[in-house]
């Protein structure tokens, strides 16, 4: 009887430890098989989960636009006040539902090229009016022309013909005109041909950007959406050193297995330049644990701060001999036009920037840029993208609308923000796939770890006790 017994407690406990060893070889056995499936998944070839994504978001994705409408022109002009804005919005479009155009798979170095088609269709019901809503802004050709000539005898001419066709410093425009172009009066009495179709976002519908040539992760998942060239070139052209590089992915994936401890480094064409974001928290996305990495305000810093950004000083004067800091002269990337990038109302800009404009509230939370990252696979399921189009406006003693400007302005004209989140059916496909698996094989490993531990100790101790019984 008692060796029946013991033999019991022995065969509970053998099967205890076979248990406990079985969960601990499934862990590394199971985080290989989820790497093999991950690695197979993620490839941007035709069949992955991956590629199906990326050639058509399933995400919608929205640009949401506030319009810095000016309300004291005539002091600005007259006296060189400080601008004073007020700023109405949201006014929302729908983006990116477009698919990828011209993909093609090159077998030889692992690539695959496409085109970005643009397009934007207006969200009366997510608006606060209507694309005719009237604003009072910069006059963008005005600022612009005095700008890109500034040779003497070509201001008196363009002063001629800027008064001739009375226009001034600022100006009135509809929502569609502002975004998407309207004819200038100004320029359509400019003798030799220039462009006289002026918007910040013309031309935008029915065209592409790109081409872009990335990696697809087939011979090295680590390179996987890793741009190799976009325009056909590694480089921009717009800056010098380091800062014209190409780095990075689009943003809306990244290579998998993302750690915390990762400089994610990503290129944006609407800033022309790359750039780059660290993780700040842990958040649940519809019951998904992502990352969110945010950029941070040392991407934006003088080069007396961050010497990295040495390189995206350019105007010495206007950035006060590199000592400014906040925004970026995109000029070249905008043929010559004083087009300045910054985050919405001057967020991590240095005071002298914001100080001639009235009306600005700069917070984080509405206004700095983050993206929510699924670890494992890499995959971007929610994004913000906040940024701010901002003309700079110089006195010029030739041109009579710009006499009076006693010093020089970079004027808000608007700041938007696009945003996509993971939708609840790709969400429950995502947890279903992916994380619920995942999530289920480790609770196996611990069930099966867990229950063999305990099995082994409790009949190990129950045999020794009756050991210990017999013996007596």
């Amino acid at each position: 009887m008692g060796c029946d017994r013991n033999c019991g407690l022995i065969a509970g406990a053998v099967i205890g430890a076979v248990l406990a060893v079985f969960g601990g070889i499934l862990m590394p056995v199971g985080d290989l098989l989820i790497q093999k499936t991950i690695k197979k998944q993620v490839v941007l070839e035709e069949g992955t989960i991956a590629f199906k994504n990326w050639v058509k978001t399933g995400t919608e994705v929205y640009r949401q636009f506030w319009i810095f409408d000016v309300q004291n022109p005539q002091e600005v002009m007259m006296n060189s006040s400080n601008i004073q804005v007020k700023q109405r919005g949201p006014y929302t479009y729908r983006v990116r539902f477009l698919a990828k155009e011209n993909v093609t798979q090159d077998a030889e170095d692992n690539t695959v090229s496409f085109l970005q088609p643009n397009g934007a269709i207006f969200e009366p019901s997510l608006s606060v009016g209507t694309e005719a809503d009237n604003f009072t802004v910069l006059n963008l050709a005005v600022a612009a022309a005095s700008h890109i000539y500034q040779n003497q005898f070509v201001q008196i001419i363009l002063n001629s013909l800027i008064n001739k066709s009375k226009s001034s410093m600022f100006q009135v425009r509809t929502l569609r005109e502002l975004l998407w172009g309207y004819r200038d009066p100004f320029l359509s009495l400019v003798p030799y041909p220039v462009t006289t179709t002026v918007g910040l976002f013309y031309p935008y519908n029915n065209t592409a950007d790109g081409v872009y040539k990335v990696f697809n992760g087939k011979d090295n998942i680590s390179k996987v959406a890793i741009i190799d060239t976009y325009k056909g070139k590694r480089n921009l052209s717009y800056w010098e050193s380091h800062c014209d590089m190409i780095n990075g992915t689009d943003a809306a994936s990244f290579p998998p297995f993302v750690e915390k401890s990762q400089v994610l480094q990503f290129f944006s064409s609407d800033i022309c330049r790359s750039i780059y974001a660290v993780f700040e928290s842990d958040v649940n996305l519809k019951g998904i644990p992502v990352y969110r990495f945010v950029l941070p305000s040392k991407a934006f810093a003088s080069p007396v701060e961050n010497p990295d950004n040495y390189c995206f000083c350019t105007e010495k004067i206007i950035s006060k001999n590199c000592t400014s800091y906040g925004v970026l002269d995109i000029s070249k990337c905008k043929e010559g036009r004083p087009v300045y990038i910054s985050l919405p109302h001057f967020l991590y800009a240095s005071p002298d920037v914001s100080e001639p404009i009235d009306g600005l509230n700069p917070n984080e939370e509405e206004h700095r840029t983050y993206l929510d990252i699924e670890p494992i696979t890499g995959f971007t399921l929610q994004f913000a993208k906040r940024l701010q189009v901002n003309l700079l406006v110089k006195p010029s003693e030739k041109i009579q609308v710009l006499k009076n400007l006693k010093r020089n302005y970079i004027v808000p004209i608007l700041w938007l923000n696009e945003t996509g989140t993971i939708g609840d059916e790709k969400a429950n496909m995502f947890r279903s796939q992916v994380t619920g698996k995942i999530n289920l094989l480790g609770l196996i490993e611990m069930i099966l770890l867990s229950v063999g531990v305990v099995m082994f100790v409790a009949f190990m101790i129950s045999y020794c006790a009756c050991r210990s019984k017999t013996i007596k």
